[in-house]
């Protein structure tokens, strides 16, 4: 396929099929696993012609095989049915088709999707995808409910319906979807991803009716499983019934036995919350009534004591000992001012028989030299000194004389 060319030197269309069929033609044969959404068998015709798809994406592969190869299976398998080819890829040059050409088709059966979901199972949940703190709890009263299902199914009328009955003001966002085959996983996931984004959508219900483990597989999808798993908002998965357990029911954060369980499960019953609500009414004007009245007995036996039927007779019988112990006060304290006068006056007469006043009014006088001195002895004094003679009443100045 290196070639050299330009605009002026270009290579025509049938060399360019050619390169690319010699390329295809030294490609090995490969077993391939798909769902047969096409199947051509025309009468008399030697080759069957099938569209094998990937049911999680939007890929398919035109597939050709002999009558003979196709006629062992014939039986087995149909359109919907999933497969293993042993093909070749080959390239038709005439029309530029790529296409296999099976050599060996084998039916994939139940058993063999169970192991197979079995061992998806176990590496999600190792994962950590199924895990119990993972689940949210769902809001009480949602004020838009998601719900994704098929056009004009069943489990949409058993969830619009009942949902409504329970509360009529609910209000669904309904993503109508292909609910089984090769188109299921891709749109299933288109709605619900568009559901969570929307911020006014509280909780996402993905509900389908029962069917055979084929039918249900898009619900066991591993590409699903992770998206639902990513969602902010909750999500309940409604597949089915009760036996049946698809992967979703597992990473979902509720899981419902039918989509009529799911309408209960996401929307409240107005009569019986209003019953609720009544009951709790009642029980509670009951308490407070039982309360009111306990408080209402204790307080008519606090009333009836002694001490708050008549409340003065504990004032008057104080009243009396106040005015005893007023008394002794007034008593004792009379006492100690008597005493304290009595020794008062003892204390003051002998100050004043003590003092120097006293002495002087007895006759004695007290001599001070010129500078205020008090003279105790007589060798203290000279003969000629001048003398301040102080007595009780005043004083008066002395001259010292000879001795005698």
């Amino acid at each position: 396929m290196a070639l050299h060319t330009s605009p002026e030197a270009p290579i025509p269309v049938a060399q360019v099929s050619r390169l690319i069929g010699g390329w295809i033609d030294r490609l090995g044969a490969v077993w391939v696993e798909g769902q047969i959404t096409q199947l051509n068998r025309r009468p008399g015709a030697g080759v069957v012609f099938l569209t094998l798809r990937d049911p999680s994406h939007e890929m398919s592969l035109s597939v050709t095989c002999f009558r003979q190869v196709f006629d062992r299976v014939a039986d087995l398998v149909g359109e919907g049915a999933r497969v293993v080819v042993h093909a070749k890829p080959e390239w038709y040059a005439p029309r530029g088709q790529l296409s296999l050409r099976a050599a060996d088709i084998r039916p994939v059966g139940v058993g063999e999707l169970l192991v197979r979901l079995e061992q998806l199972k176990k590496t999600l949940a190792a994962e950590g995808l199924f895990a119990a703190e993972r689940k949210r709890p769902l809001p009480f009263l949602p004020r838009l409910v998601g719900l994704v299902t098929g056009r004009a199914s069943a489990a949409e009328r058993d969830v619009l319906e009942t949902a409504r009955q329970r509360w009529p003001a609910v209000r669904f966002a309904v993503r109508n979807v292909a609910v089984q085959g090769v188109h299921a996983v891709p749109q299933v996931i288109a709605a619900v991803r568009e559901l969570d984004a929307d911020p006014a959508v509280e909780v996402i219900v993905v509900a389908r009716g029962g069917g055979s483990v084929e039918d249900l597989l898009p619900f066991s999808d591993e590409r699903l499983v992770r998206a639902v798993a990513e969602c902010g908002t909750p999500v309940v998965s409604a597949i089915g019934h009760e036996p049946d357990t698809p992967l979703l029911d597992l990473v979902a954060d509720l899981r419902s036995r039918t989509p009529t369980h799911a309408a209960k499960d996401v929307v409240p019953d107005v009569g019986e919350e209003s019953a609720r609500i009544a009951e709790l009414r009642d029980r509670g004007r009951r308490r407070l009534a039982a309360l009111l009245d306990a408080q209402e007995r204790g307080l008519n036996d606090c009333v009836s004591r002694p001490a708050l039927a008549y409340p003065h007779r504990m004032v008057e019988e104080r009243a009396d000992q106040v005015d005893d112990l007023l008394l002794r006060a007034r008593r004792t304290l009379g006492h100690l001012l008597d005493r304290a006068g009595g020794e008062l006056e003892h204390t003051r007469a002998r100050v004043v028989a003590l003092s120097p006043a006293a002495t002087l009014r007895r006759g004695y006088a007290v001599l001070q030299r010129e500078d205020g001195t008090v003279v105790r002895d007589a060798a203290e004094v000279a003969e000629g000194d001048a003398l301040r003679a102080r007595v009780a009443e005043g004083g008066f100045t002395v001259t010292v004389g000879p001795s005698s």
